[in-house]
């Protein structure tokens, strides 16, 4: 829950970046790599050596006029360590445990070498009742002038969702001795008092969103160095004092640091890989794009004021839309018991709140972006064996709440339009709905969503015994042809791209509507379609993009945009055109769907058409922000060289960026190895050529997770050139209208049989 950060003027989502603006304090919460407004960083503290002529009222109190300068040298970053040097010449170094942070503040020996000649060497540290993004509703400070110990409480609003979250902190000192206490707000210092409150209405004294806090002044240290702990809790003041107590209860500053790299080295040890030859800068890559996609969602276990509960409570699902596609599998890959309690936190949601979250941030519900994608995070892990202490009834109870139930605010959870969803077979554009309220935007984008959705859902439904349900939802699977408009054709500054066929927006009276293709795209209005009412039909993307969006039935879009031929051709130039950005998640599934037309060769190619190019070590080596380690999942799964096609039991091969991974699995303790053959570090050898799966051959371009759980070597023997491996038809991933059933053939039988007459759409189909 703690993590620490410096927090500046710019570039700060995060808190901070090498290229952020001015410091202005130091805060122990943050969301990794998130768009939009910046999340939490909230009660600040901030450093100064003392005060000019020894006068608290010429310190710099207000988040505007404390900014200090660092510069880049000074940056000492490693996982459960930063350190920087403010312009005033004191270090600052951080350190966290799970709900505490810890602060070691070294000031110079001669404070007045910085400039101020006035300057007399007494510290002072205040702590400021802010957040990053100005949304403090109200709050109390308190200083206790004994001790030294600063306390607060606040109210404030989430970054990207609705409501409010109480947060509170508890901070203690050792190192110097303390002179004396105060409070201040904006500019203007109190000695002597010790608590007040704020509201956001300016009155009990002080203004809205004006730095308003406590502080504490020491006397000289006799090492020059003053330590900081901080306790954070969202329950109360007392519990964030305990926090800390409990998890740091002697300052020591090495101890817990490393304690907190050896957490890290343990979370990492499960993945190895060999790297001989491999460039410093693809190490840097796969292992800094690992370790960010474990930063989120985050343990707030014990700290839920909501509901009581046995259960874990996770955190900071930022978004769901996000994470869904590579973090969640990853996770589930590399640490299945973290995703385990993740699970059954979503699943307690649903239980106390009725709805599972598509976004969910500081206890507050999130906006959902697109379909109920809590769906396939469910989906997908109860595939892969996910089940330590999972209530999967309970579950299953809650994904068929999305696909049946509309919330009264879809803009919050679940899902809109259902009405017409079941009746229509697709999201209507302009949509009329009656049964709930949200932003009626984006027909395109949920439609192609909420399909695949209840093809997860239906994929439950077969494990759980719930055949009818199967049926229904394998039908529903299918309507994201509603939307396909065949004869659509696509323009670039008046050229046509020789494709034809689209996904368009469609009234509710089945007449259809016009949305350039190439719109928000990089090459048209590319941010135009976000969740807004005027923001369009498709969702930071395009109908282009979108057209490739159907994973359960690859084979159907295949047939329908022409045949392998035609759809590679189509697929390759969404890669080239400059109409998809690597940025955004929906175009990661694109790189490796070559796999389905029996080109897997060229999914490798793609792989390394991104892999360094748009990720790599310089300051714009991540597309985009890191959206809660989205992006470092990315790179971490392409370059091991199976991605998972999350929601389902699909790996796509492609071969490692290395001669071998070995990834030791967290359920059965085996080890699966992926090791390639004729590896070159030049990367000219990188199609697969054959390949074996425990020493047997193997020609499916595709693996079940039982090759993790079961600890299976794959060997990849590699080439310069593209050749017939993994292109037969039986080689081919499955999907929907192409796959054998075994008991449940019947069920599909009947599906099929059902699928014309379904919702009067015959015609359509």
């Amino acid at each position: 829950m703690a993590k620490s950060s410096p927090d500046a003027t710019e570039d700060n989502q995060g808190g901070f970046a090498s290229d952020s603006g001015a410091v202005t304090g130091f805060s122990h919460m943050h969301d990794s790599g998130t768009g939009g407004s910046q999340s939490l960083g909230n009660f600040q503290i901030f450093p100064q050596a003392g005060c000019p002529g020894d006068d608290v009222f010429e310190c710099v109190w207000s988040k505007d006029n404390r900014t200090s300068n660092y510069t880049n040298i000074t940056l000492e970053a490693r996982p459960n360590y930063f350190a920087l040097t403010l312009n005033t010449s004191i270090r600052a170094e951080m350190t966290v445990s799970n709900r505490s942070a810890l602060y070691r503040f070294t000031f110079p020996e001669n404070p007045s070498a910085s400039g101020n000649s006035s300057l007399k060497y007494s510290p002072i540290i205040l702590a400021d009742l802010t957040d990053l993004p100005n949304s403090r509703i109200n709050g109390s400070a308190f200083s206790d002038p004994r001790s030294g110990r600063l306390s607060g409480t606040g109210a404030f609003s989430p970054s990207f969702g609705d409501g409010s979250y109480f947060l509170h902190f508890c901070a203690d000192f050792k190192g110097a001795d303390v002179r004396r206490t105060g409070i201040f707000n904006d500019t203007k210092p109190t000695i002597g008092r010790n608590s007040f409150r704020v509201r956001t209405n300016g009155s009990d004294e002080l203004p809205d969103v004006l730095s308003a806090g406590s502080w504490v002044q020491f006397h000289a240290p006799e090492k020059n160095e003053i330590l900081v702990r901080v306790g954070v809790s969202f329950k109360s003041i007392r519990q964030a004092c305990s926090n800390a107590e409990k998890e740091i209860p002697d300052f020591d500053f090495e101890g817990t640091r490393k304690s907190g790299e050896d957490a890290w080295r343990e979370k990492l040890s499960v993945i190895s890989v060999d790297a001989e030859g491999v460039s410093d800068e693809l190490q840097t890559v796969f292992w800094s794009g690992t370790y960010r996609s474990m930063f989120s969602p985050q343990d707030y276990t014990g700290e839920n004021y909501l509901w009581d509960s046995s259960e874990p409570y996770y955190d900071s699902y930022y978004c769901i839309w996000d994470s869904f596609r590579s973090i969640h599998p990853l996770i589930t890959l590399l640490d299945p018991q973290s995703q385990t309690l993740m699970i059954r936190s979503l699943i307690d949601t649903y239980k106390h709140l009725g709805k599972l979250p598509d976004c969910r941030m500081s206890l507050c519900k999130g906006f959902t972006q697109g379909g109920s994608n809590a769906d396939v995070v469910l989906a997908d892990s109860y595939l892969k064996g996910i089940s330590e202490g999972v209530d999967w009834n309970l579950g299953y109870e809650a994904v068929v709440s999305d696909a049946e139930i509309e919330p009264p605010n879809w803009d919050l959870e679940g899902r809109g339009g259902l009405a017409n969803w079941k009746r229509l077979g697709y999201i209507p554009t302009n949509n009329t709905d009656l049964l709930g309220n949200g932003t009626e935007t984006r027909s395109i984008s949920r439609t192609v969503e909420y399909a695949y959705d209840d093809f997860c859902i239906s994929e439950m439904a077969k494990g759980l015994g719930h055949p009818d349900d199967y049926v229904k939802y394998t039908r529903r699977a299918r309507n994201w042809k509603n939307m396909y408009l065949a004869n659509q054709t696509s323009y670039i500054n008046g050229t046509d791209t020789g494709f034809v066929g689209f996904l368009q927006p469609r009234y509710q009276n089945k007449t259809w509507g016009f949305q350039d293709p190439i719109f928000c795209s990089p090459l048209l209005n590319f941010t135009s379609c976000y969740l807004n009412p005027d923001g369009h039909e498709t969702y930071e993307g395009s109908s282009w993009l979108y057209t490739f969006y159907v994973p359960q039935d690859m084979a159907a879009l295949i047939k329908t945009l022409g045949g392998p031929k035609k759809f590679t051709d189509r697929l390759s130039y969404l890669h080239t055109s400059g109409l998809l950005y690597i940025g955004d998640e929906q175009a990661f599934l694109p790189v490796f769907q070559f796999h389905y037309a029996g080109r897997p060769a060229l999914s490798a190619y793609f792989a390394h058409y991104y892999i360094p190019s748009q990720f790599n070590t310089t300051r714009v080596g991540i597309p985009g922000n890191d959206d809660s380690g989205a992006m470092g999942s990315f790179s971490t799964l392409s370059m091991m060289g199976l991605w998972p096609v999350s929601g389902q039991n699909v790996y796509l091969i492609t071969p490692p960026f290395f001669p071998s991974v070995n990834v030791t699995n967290g359920q059965t303790g085996k080890t699966a190895t992926i090791r390639n053959v004729n590896f070159d570090a030049e990367y000219k050898n990188i199609y697969i050529q054959s390949a074996t799966l425990n020493g047997k051959p193997y020609t499916k371009n595709w693996i079940t997770h039982d090759f993790w759980t079961r600890g299976d070597t794959l060997e990849l023997t590699l080439g310069p050139k593209e050749s017939d491996w993994g292109t037969g038809e039986e080689d081919l991933p499955p999907s929907l209208s192409t796959r054998k059933e075994g008991h449940g053939q019947r069920m599909m039988q009947r599906d099929v049989g059902m699928e014309k007459e379904a919702m009067g759409l015959a015609a359509d189909w």
